[in-house]
């Protein structure tokens, strides 16, 4: 197929596409370069630098044949959101109306989005299925529950297939491409920075919690993993499946374990101390993924924390400065 991937020269963006080209797609990559890098388009794709708010710049990319959209262009800092809520309307909301109305008067009815846990605020049950009411606690997740009302809306409306693919923590790298945000907020990275001595004392946000160790627990995903389930839920929506799934490892790390897997795979020591809890951490979130598994027959292969750590230090090794070196 033909697709355009929009953020395509962010993290998940590029990886996706990498697989995606490695699987005999052709692909269109659209992106403003905010936070994307250009060191991270493959320069197997025909590259659009272009905002997705300028409609009439997206649509003649459109009518160039293109037959599905991967929607990954999205500010997703939740600290951030917090302070610069028009900001993350504009970009994330007001960016995606722009997009699908230039993919319906260019025909175009596949629409891959990438979406986030984030719509389900502090769950009630884990591990989190797609049936656990959702309730955002911070503007980022509110724009990304509305896309995905959005999505239903229009496919009542003009006949969009729409699939929404609910990410918990994506981490890890594959050898060309990983994780460079600025500024950085993922844990993994951080740890590595840590390690590195890139940065001071990593900060614990929390040690006494309602867990084995203490500190909160969270679900990482390989993004290699996700690559593939990118691959699997197109194919999906040509085949006629709309909704949402969510992608998860299916079992969750503390931070602790996180530390400490880091510590084995690296042979590095990681500076750390407890600081205050954050407001609105929950002390556990893990995702089910079921319903992405029996749907799409996807399977994870890089489940253990060590391997995704060991990716993705692999990748800061060999880029010591990001897509900067």
């Amino acid at each position: 197929m033909k697709v355009l991937v929009t953020g395509g020269a962010g993290y998940i963006g590029s990886v996706v596409t990498e697989y995606l080209l490695d699987a005999g797609h052709d692909v269109v990559i659209a992106d403003n370069l905010s936070t994307g890098h250009r060191g991270a388009i493959d320069g197997r794709t025909v590259f659009h630098e272009v905002d997705i708010l300028d409609q009439d710049a997206i649509l003649p990319i459109l009518k160039r044949g293109i037959e599905a959209v991967l929607h990954f262009a999205a500010f997703s800092q939740v600290g951030e959101s917090m302070k610069r809520p028009l900001k993350y309307y504009l970009n994330n909301v007001v960016g995606a109306v722009s997009l699908l109305a230039a993919m319906k008067d260019a025909g175009v009815r596949y629409f891959l989005f990438s979406s986030t846990a984030a719509v389900y605020g502090e769950p009630e049950r884990v591990p989190i299925t797609e049936d656990e009411p959702l309730g955002p606690v911070n503007p980022y997740g509110n724009t990304k529950l509305a896309i995905e009302r959005l999505l239903s809306d229009c496919s009542s409306a003009w006949g969009l297939r729409s699939l929404a693919l609910r990410y918990f923590n994506a981490a890890g790298a594959t050898g060309r491409f990983g994780e460079d945000h600025r500024p950085e907020t993922h844990l993994i990275p951080l740890v590595l920075d840590a390690a590195m001595g890139g940065r001071g004392q990593l900060v614990v946000y929390g040690d006494d919690y309602s867990t084995e160790d203490g500190t909160c627990v969270r679900d990482y995903i390989h993004v290699k993993d996700l690559a593939t389930a990118h691959l699997l839920g197109l194919d999906s929506l040509v085949n006629g499946y709309t909704g949402v799934l969510n992608l998860g490892n299916g079992k969750g790390f503390s931070v602790l374990e996180v530390i400490s897997a880091a510590c084995e795979v690296t042979g590095l020591e990681v500076p750390y101390r407890v600081g205050e809890r954050r407001p609105g951490d929950p002390a556990v979130l893990v995702a089910s993924s079921r319903k992405a598994e029996e749907i799409l027959g996807w399977n994870r292969s890089f489940q253990d924390i060590r391997e995704i750590i060991r990716d993705a230090f692999s990748w800061k090794r060999s880029n010591t400065d990001g897509y900067g070196s």
